[in-house]
């Protein structure tokens, strides 16, 4: 089983995700997205992967940046996926991937489903 994570050591849900995963002995890949941000690829596979019908779903409309950037009012999913690899702190988290399912560990028994 290969399973990854995207990761923010600062979110608490995205630690106890982690934490879920290693009590049910698996050491998945961690990535921290906002160290190694994703491309716009991984934006939309991950998009796919979740089941989710909009990019924005996938997005933080809750951060500051969110409404700097006035993203309530875009409607092209490029220039969303755009803002999120300018911006990856508006990337929901923590998302689990395993072979190629996706979910977002909010909150983290979520991702079970994927395991």
């Amino acid at each position: 089983m290969s399973v990854t994570i995207f990761h923010n050591p600062r979110c608490s849900k995205s630690r106890e995700t982690l934490a879920l995963l290693e009590q049910k002995s698996i050491q998945p890949d961690i990535i921290e997205y906002l160290k190694t941000p994703l491309s716009a690829e991984q934006i939309s596979t991950l998009v796919q992967q979740l089941g989710f019908s909009s990019v924005r779903e996938l997005m933080r409309t809750k951060e500051d940046i969110y409404k700097e950037l006035d993203l309530k009012n875009e409607h092209d999913e490029s220039a969303l996926i755009a803002a999120m690899q300018a911006h990856p702190k508006l990337i929901e988290r923590p998302i689990v991937v395993n072979n190629n399912k996706a979910a977002l560990g909010r909150p983290p028994e979520n991702v079970l489903s994927v395991l």
